[in-house]
């Protein structure tokens, strides 16, 4: 077993300045191309500009070594000295406000279907091409500030995209030593409120000290409580399941080229595996590509799957024209001008999810506006359980003037009356699931039954607000240019509308002659079978026309 390594991805999302790249920084070992802040910008602006990847390792326990992975070394490699071990893949987060979206496409890389219902809200489970990705959330606290805006918004994409979560108290040098401890049992206490009403409830919260003095302190200043994170990150973590079957999908967060050999493209495989020899698509340049080379943190390997952090050298192409994207099986993916998604509102975003609105719509690596129309299922299937791998053309679906929600308000008609005609669940009682028709104002590429994420990224960056408004699942895309002819016909959504008429005269106790609800010239007959509701309190159905002028019978069932 030596030399084998299993590996674990680890977000580190935080509010900027809290720290992320330093701890980062005391915890690795080895960096990629791009970790730190190398980019000359991060180091110009003293931010993380770019997701950044860095690794250390550690023995895997022995509680975890029963669930070992096949070894995936090159043959001229040779065996790694020392027992098996457990690699943690640190993917450090931009925590500006205004690069967000990074945040966001990044966490695309690393979204896995939820295993359970949270207290507040989840992404409801499904089988989504790119699942099972990240294994473990750090988010990082200055403890002398607490949660701040950005804090609150990484910590909703967490909810979102992973399952587990450790808080991490950073800068607990800036305490003064004789109240530090006290400080550290408020903030936790602070903390532990704040995930009450989360998935996160009961998650683990830890001090430490990742660069005491501050980025201008020597380096001769050693981290604080660096063991004692990666202890509790040890014993947090499981064996992932990964999922070798399925098309080879890679997220590609960095390119750059080695004279001599080809271009080199970093990523994170979200489904899928590739051998050496393999073909690669690369849907944004239109070109396929043979793989010469691969790399795990510099590491040669023959094959690799979902969930690893890879390094794949192809022949030569101008790096500068894939900054960041997808890199995937030739023909595999397919590129849609709108798409069809169930949907889920974010219970912190303020205000309503309204339809022909226009949001940020993340999906994939693409950040682009799309404008949307809701809709949901007929009244009486409300309580149906939700489908989320697929989209049903065979149902009917009903318009909504905007997302249903329990604390959205029906709007009211200039005589105040509640108007019932977008569908609004006027009685508080919403649909188990929810869709929307989203168009793009450009074309994505992207996977059937990825994760979609709804923004207002031009809400100003220093409002308390939550600037992500919903999640969802892209059920079905529409890769027809002309999709509003081709298949929007096929979409089944219709308005409710109410028309009042009058009762002109009794028949008998159960038919009633009616008029003033149709023109002279309506075909009735397409209205048999429908419901009206009488004044007086009962139900009826049109049963036929009576006559030649607009009139019709009413039935009312005994």
């Amino acid at each position: 077993m030596a030399g084998q390594r299993v590996n674990v991805n680890v977000g580190v999302l935080g509010h900027i300045d809290s720290g992320k790249t330093a701890l980062a920084r005391a915890l690795s070992t080895t960096a990629s191309t791009a970790a730190f802040d190398k980019q000359p910008q991060s180091r110009e602006r003293g931010i993380t500009l770019d997701l950044g990847f860095s690794c250390f390792s550690v023995p895997l326990p022995a509680r975890l070594r029963s669930a070992l992975p096949a070894p995936r070394l090159a043959p001229d490699a040779g065996p790694e000295p020392g027992e098996p071990q457990l690699q943690f893949t640190l993917v450090d987060c931009p925590g500006h406000a205004s690069l967000i979206r990074t945040i966001i496409g990044g966490e695309h890389t690393f979204w896995h279907p939820c295993g359970s219902v949270s207290v507040d809200f989840c992404l409801r489970s499904g089988n989504c091409w790119g699942a099972q990705i990240i294994d473990l959330m750090m988010l990082v606290i200055d403890v002398t500030k607490g949660m701040q805006t950005q804090s609150a918004e990484c910590l909703v994409i967490g909810q979102i995209a992973c399952q587990k979560l450790v808080v991490v108290l950073n800068k607990i040098d800036l305490l003064a030593e004789g109240k530090r401890q006290a400080a550290i049992d408020k903030m936790t206490k602070k903390m532990q409120k704040t995930l009450e009403n989360t998935k996160f409830r009961g998650a683990p919260i830890i001090p430490v000290a990742a660069k005491p003095g501050g980025p201008e302190a020597p380096e001769t200043e050693a981290p604080q409580g660096i063991s004692e994170l990666i202890e509790l990150l040890t014993f947090q973590i499981s064996i992932p399941t990964r999922d070798s079957s399925g098309p080879f999908l890679m997220s590609v967060d960095h390119c750059f080229s080695i004279k001599g050999q080809g271009t080199v493209m970093t990523g994170t495989i979200l489904s899928g595996s590739i051998s050496l020899g393999d073909s690669v698509e690369i849907p944004a340049l239109k070109v396929v590509k043979k793989v010469k080379s691969m790399q795990m943190f510099h590491m040669p390997v023959t094959t690799a799957m979902q969930g690893d952090r890879l390094g794949i050298c192809v022949t030569q192409f101008d790096p500068k024209l894939l900054e960041r994207g997808l890199v995937c099986a030739p023909e595999s993916l397919r590129t849609i001008h709108a798409a069809l998604i169930s949907v889920e509102k974010i219970p912190y975003f303020r205000g309503p999810l309204q339809t022909k609105a226009k949001f940020h719509v993340t999906v994939g690596h693409e950040t682009v506006m799309g404008r949307l129309m809701f809709f949901s299922p007929a009244p009486d299937s409300f309580d149906h359980e939700p489908v989320l791998n697929a989209f049903d053309f065979s149902r009917e679906y009903l318009f909504q003037e905007q997302y249903l929600c329990k604390d959205l308000a029906p709007a009211a008609t200039d005589s105040g009356q509640t108007n019932e005609k977008a569908g609004q669940a006027t009685d508080g009682h919403c649909p188990r699931q929810q869709w929307a028709l989203v168009e793009f104002e450009k074309p994505v590429t992207c996977p059937q039954l990825c994760l979609v994420i709804g923004s207002r990224l031009d809400a100003d960056i220093h409002a308390n607000m939550c600037r992500l408004a919903f999640h969802g699942v892209l059920l079905h895309g529409l890769e027809d240019k002309n999709y509003a002819e081709s298949l929007l016909p096929r979409l089944r959504v219709y308005k409710l509308k109410t028309k009042h008429g009058l009762v002109e005269r009794v028949i008998d106790d159960y038919n009633v002659i009616g008029r003033s609800l149709f023109k002279k010239e309506t075909n009735i007959q397409l209205f048999v079978g429908l419901k009206v509701y009488l004044s007086t309190g009962e139900l009826g159905v049109i049963d036929s026309a009576f006559g030649q002028s607009g009139k019709f019978k009413i039935h009312i069932p005994g």
